[in-house]
């Protein structure tokens, strides 16, 4: 055996015994998985992705997958030639546009992650929150303050709906049959039309409806940032409305650290913030001691 041998088997063997304790906690834990339009571009990162939850899965541990999908839904409709209009910056969903969101989410995108988790040995299965009654959603609303006269307006959104019913248990007969759900944040209402929903809302809502105990949310960014601009490893939920209120979270982050403090709120034991880029970052978030983006907990 050669020195480079023993040193490779000395750095493998300390991996396991790091990650061994980690794994133990979440064995037989829920943990729901939000991966981004954004990190989604990459054939090696996906790759990586496909791997983690796969190794979660052979870990013990429950991974529910739930993707976005907004560059590719914006490319579908440039190429079906359908115009997107926007009402205090987010898409308004028309019929014909909600028709497209569901083909490119629930239809291409669902099934190209579906693909990469069973070619790396494991039983993925699409679906989205028509599935089973699993997410009844209503349409959402959305209020804005016009700058210049200093009154409110409702805006009409369209078919953009929020989470209002989560029934688990689709994905509790799916995670004693060993399969991985990987779901599209596409449901009905009621009323029965179809809603898009926010990827990130929807995963907040199926997390909190499994009492999960972490949910992540991965992005383009490594977390939540001090002024300094140093990674912040952990914030409770007052410390992070401190921030918000401080100024020191503050444009896109806001929103997301709201999401993770909402699914707090639905009973998820910890949410994670952190970025899709890095290379197995699931995996390092989970099973090493200081995990890879910013944790927020009650």
């Amino acid at each position: 055996m050669t020195d480079t041998t023993e040193s490779t088997a000395g750095i493998q063997a300390r991996l396991l015994a790091e990650a061994l304790p980690y794994m133990q906690r979440y064995e037989n834990k829920s943990i729901v998985v939000k991966y981004g339009g954004h990190a989604m571009g990459d054939a090696a990162l996906g790759k990586a992705f496909a791997q983690d939850i796969a190794l979660l899965k052979q870990s013990g541990v429950n991974p529910i997958v739930v993707h976005g999908g907004g560059p590719q839904i914006a490319a579908m409709l440039k190429k079906m030639g359908i115009e997107s209009r926007f009402e205090g910056g987010l898409r308004v969903t028309d019929e014909k546009t909600v028709e497209i969101v569901e083909m490119v989410l629930a239809g291409s995108i669902n099934k190209d992650i579906v693909r990469m988790i069973n070619a790396e040995g494991e039983w993925a299965i699409g679906l989205c929150g028509k599935d089973g009654n699993m997410v009844y959603a209503e349409k959402a609303t959305k209020t804005v303050t016009d700058p210049d006269s200093n009154i409110e307006r409702v805006l009409d959104l369209g078919f953009v709906g929020e989470p209002v019913e989560v029934d688990r248990t689709l994905l509790d007969l799916l995670a004693k049959s060993e399969m991985i759900p990987v779901i599209a944040p596409v449901a009905p209402g009621r009323d029965g039309h179809t809603y898009n929903i926010n990827a990130d809302t929807f995963a907040g809502a199926i997390a909190g409806s499994l009492n999960a105990t972490r949910l992540l949310f991965l992005t383009d960014v490594p977390g939540v940032l001090d002024k300094d601009g140093k990674l912040i490893d952990e914030l409770t939920v007052a410390q992070a409305k401190a921030l918000i209120e401080d100024g020191t979270i503050s444009g896109g982050m806001i929103p997301k650290v709201e999401t993770c403090i909402e699914a707090i709120e639905r009973g998820v034991q910890g949410v994670v913030i952190l970025n899709g880029k890095t290379p197995h970052a699931v995996l390092l978030e989970i099973f090493t001691e200081h995990g890879a983006g910013t944790l927020l907990v009650p």
